[in-house]
């Protein structure tokens, strides 16, 4: 297969990106590829408010896997089958995304540009194919979701808009929410060891302190 698409995100780096897309109103863009510049190829997507993203784990397409892991959302400690969870390190790196489509910029200089909220997906990530999500087939009413039916655990966040108080809302809010899902591996949960987050070009250090995290710094770092 062959990339359509480019995604830029504000995830310059896989510490910190949410583990399942939506959970975090992060923007990103998708870029076409020279031979889909067309806009021919989207074509009626406005009608769409949500989108299907099949793209690849590029960052992790060598690294050998496991036929069990242990999800996040099992504290780490229990197994799975790779194929009964959405771990990152798989036979074959395709992840596959709902994003909520924002708008199409038809007339940038690099093409049609998808502007879609919800991304979990690292800056660069290469995208195979794009589909629009058809409410009528795609949500099921009874659906069962395993283990991931446990209550999503969002930690406190202290006071980060007086340390990012530089940065818009729209930035602010989604550093915020990026550190309040708890990015840290499941194994790791020592109190006061310095984190770093790097959110677009800011690099944001934050610790775990009493059941909360607290955002120390942020300052800007060029790549």
């Amino acid at each position: 297969m062959k990339p359509v698409a480019f995604i830029q995100t504000p995830y310059r780096e896989k510490f910190g990106i949410p583990r399942q897309a939506g959970v975090v109103k992060a923007i990103g863009k998708i870029v076409m590829e020279k031979e889909f510049r067309n806009p021919d190829c989207l074509k009626g997507i406005e009608e769409f408010s949500h989108l299907w993203i099949l793209w690849e784990f590029s960052k992790n397409k060598d690294v050998p896997y496991r036929m069990t892991v242990r999800p996040p959302r099992l504290g780490g400690k229990e197994k799975r089958g790779v194929f009964a969870t959405r771990a990152p390190i798989r036979p074959n790196p395709i992840g596959l995304s709902v994003v909520r489509l924002i708008r199409v910029e038809w007339d940038s200089p690099k093409g049609p540009v998808l502007h879609v909220e919800g991304v979990d997906m690292l800056d660069g990530t290469p995208i195979f194919d794009i589909k629009p999500y058809i409410p009528y087939s795609d949500a099921i009413d009874d659906a069962r979701g395993g283990f991931t039916e446990r209550k999503i655990e969002r930690v406190a966040v202290v006071d980060p808009q007086r340390v990012l108080e530089k940065l818009s809302k729209q930035m602010r809010e989604g550093i915020a929410e990026s550190i309040a899902l708890d990015p840290r591996p499941a194994y790791q949960n020592e109190e006061n060891k310095v984190y770093y987050l790097l959110y677009e070009q800011w690099e944001v250090t934050f610790i775990y302190q009493n059941d909360h995290f607290i955002v120390l710094d942020c300052f800007e770092k060029y790549l």
